[in-house]
């Protein structure tokens, strides 16, 4: 008898359309894990909202555009459970009964607050909700039981706290929580068309969805080796974005391109038309998908309600047993 699938769970906050940074660092990643895995992912609206809480107007349109994303990109419904995290009450309830028990200091020594006070220094993050959002992720992971979280490495922290409050809970009440283990993601970095990091903020990405024109634009503004002025200068391709592309989308012949750019056999406008072949082949099977379910808007809402639907299950028979545990039942 073959033994059940561990669970596991993630999430990304809903920012819009996705970009192949998006797609290379985590989602293509999710795909794979549904073979080997019960496989839990949420769109974490109330995340969005600790720090779009003055202007939350685009979270509802970003919630479609990133299921259908998810989707296009391979993600199955009917094998994972994709869901919309403010549909599913219980990961309130959750999060509310965990803040009784946890003490203010260990959300203050998450790494990523103190970053994000920096790096956002525009907005006011002085709200409870910045501060316990790490919280409000643990009880995302634990209210499904999960046993298997899938992180980049500077998630680790947070992962570790999820550990952290449930080894409290299990001692203070009685064992209602496994402690998630990290699986790291394997992460293909892509950079964005101007060598920085791929960021919508920088507009130098190319979005999962884009269209071919889109796409022929975006790799025309890709920097490449400055040094070459001339078609037969010897290139340098470990400077060139464009050769950092193609080592993710040409791997067949990779090798062979960089070879004739150091020995300046082809050229930067060849190098580029070979990029957009290859990746106009990757993107068209995910244009197609998005396609369909942008013609037919009633399979995504039926996505969705379905996702809540299978996820509120499990969480409500969760939440059972945290009562119990706490003795809230009357």
């Amino acid at each position: 008898m073959t033994p059940p699938m561990k669970p596991l769970m993630s999430g990304m906050r809903p920012t819009g359309r996705l970009h192949l940074g998006n797609l290379l660092g985590a989602l293509d990643n999710w795909v794979r894990l549904q073979d080997a895995y019960n496989c839990f992912f949420s769109v974490v609206d109330w995340h969005a909202l600790t720090t779009v809480y003055e202007d939350p107007g685009e979270i509802s349109a970003n919630i479609r555009e990133m299921v259908i994303d998810w989707v296009s990109a391979g993600l199955d419904p009917e094998r994972s459970v994709l869901f919309v995290q403010s549909h599913v009450k219980e990961h309130a309830e959750l999060h509310l009964l965990l803040s009784m028990i946890i003490p203010i200091p260990w959300l203050e020594r998450v790494p990523t607050y103190k970053d994000q006070i920096q790096q956002l220094k525009g907005k006011d993050l002085s709200t409870y909700g910045f501060l316990g959002y790490p919280l409000l992720q643990s009880a995302d992971i634990l209210v499904y039981q999960a046993e298997v979280v899938p992180v980049g490495e500077d998630q680790l922290p947070h992962l570790e706290l999820t550990r952290e409050v449930a080894r409290r809970f299990n001692y203070l009440y009685e064992p209602v929580f496994p402690e998630p283990q990290a699986l790291l993601n394997r992460v293909r970095l892509l950079p964005g068309t101007d060598g920085r990091k791929m960021s919508k903020s920088y507009d130098n990405c190319i979005s999962m969805s884009a269209s071919p024109e889109e796409v022929k634009q975006k790799v025309q503004q890709m920097v490449t080796d400055p040094a070459r002025i001339h078609k037969t200068d010897p290139g340098h391709p470990e400077v060139c974005v464009v050769h950092k592309f193609l080592q993710v989308f040409d791997t067949e012949t990779v090798g062979e391109t960089e070879d004739d750019c150091r020995a300046g056999r082809i050229g930067c406008v060849a190098c580029k038309k070979r990029l957009l072949t290859r990746l106009n082949a990757f993107l068209d099977p995910i244009r197609e998908r998005r396609a369909l379910l942008e013609g037919q808007p009633g399979l995504v809402d039926g996505i969705i309600a379905d996702g809540a639907e299978r996820a509120r299950r499990i969480a409500a028979d969760t939440m059972e047993r945290v009562r119990a545990a706490m003795k809230l039942r009357v």
